[in-house]
């Protein structure tokens, strides 16, 4: 067994820190005794994680490179031509966060605590000579985007990335304590996976057709005809769901109050990771949109809080 570094302040702090230890094997870890909501550094040779993350006045800072510190699906695949690689990012996140109860839409709503993004929805579209377009979901059977196991694939970056549970994650963290902490908002507010499903989205599918005609999905080396007239929603698209408030416990952002305090839930079920936040948090710094990263004229009943409707992120 690999040697490892521990500043333990309790006896939970040191089950928490062993237990992750034994499952993911880091060569080093270091915790100040407050878990994974104080200072802590994760560097694992094995996998190439250099995660390391300071709270400092009201600032939880964390500087990664983005490599996960488990297991992956073999890039690139037929669906993802992509290769991971060493990312350079830092967050600066609130350590008191602000919650203002208004949704915010946001690309990349938060992190990891391995240092990896989640960034749910993707920039595939399929687009209708009759106006309508249809924001691809990144958890369907009808394009093949190459995502592996743990919900995750990669962008031409070679950012690694979650659209949803990240599986192999929440086993290193689930001590069979229900919520999971497994990750923070970029507004501060924590993120959560509940391994008994206690925690419900409040999503459901249209029940009425949709629309369209003449549709078809393009890259620059394929075109292919999609029929979406009349076909009924299967959760295929953004817009096939609808919010449905106390359809379940969770609100629109997949957030909830939790120990008189806000906090954010990964489910299983759509929106898998929510797409705004409630919480105060700066605005992210727009590029100029590449062809295709804008909304076109026409339909657009994507699950985005009102007022916001930006564009999707390159996948």
């Amino acid at each position: 067994m690999k040697s490892i570094l521990l500043t333990i302040g309790t006896l939970n702090t040191l089950f928490l820190v062993v237990a992750f230890y034994s499952a993911a094997g880091p060569d080093h870890w270091k915790d100040t005794g407050q878990g994974y909501f104080g200072c802590y550094e994760l560097i694992d040779k094995t996998y190439g994680t250099k995660t390391i993350v300071t709270v400092t006045g009201n600032i939880r800072k964390i500087v990664t490179n983005a490599l996960p510190n488990h297991e992956t699906g073999n890039f690139p695949n037929p669906g993802n031509p992509n290769t991971i690689s060493e990312q350079r990012r830092t967050y600066e996140l609130p350590l008191s966060p602000v919650y203002k109860g208004q949704a915010r839409w946001v690309r990349e709503p938060g992190v990891a605590l391995n240092g990896i993004k989640f960034e749910p929805q993707t920039a595939v579209i399929v687009q209708c000579g009759s106006g309508e377009h249809y924001w691809v979901e990144a958890l369907q059977d009808l394009i093949d985007l190459g995502l592996d196991f743990n919900h995750a694939h990669v962008q031409p970056t070679g950012a690694y990335h979650y659209h949803g549970t990240p599986i192999s994650l929440i086993e290193m963290l689930d001590k069979e304590q229900d919520p999971i902490h497994i990750g923070f908002a970029v507004d501060g507010f924590p993120i959560y996976y509940s391994a008994k499903g206690t925690y419900k989205s409040s999503y459901r599918l249209f029940d009425e057709n949709r629309e369209g005609t003449d549709c078809d999905y393009s890259t620059p080396h394929l075109n292919r005809e999609i029929m979406i007239e009349d076909t009924l929603p299967d959760g295929t698209f953004g817009s096939d769901w609808e919010y449905v408030p106390g359809l379940g416990n969770l609100d629109e952002c997949n957030g909830i109050m939790l120990n008189d305090s806000y906090a954010y839930f990964v489910t299983d079920e759509f929106p898998y990771v929510g797409r705004c936040l409630k919480g105060e948090f700066e605005e992210e710094k727009r590029h100029k949109p590449s062809p295709g990263n804008h909304p076109p004229k026409g339909r657009d009943r994507q699950n985005r809080p009102k007022g916001e409707g930006h564009g999707h992120p390159h996948d």
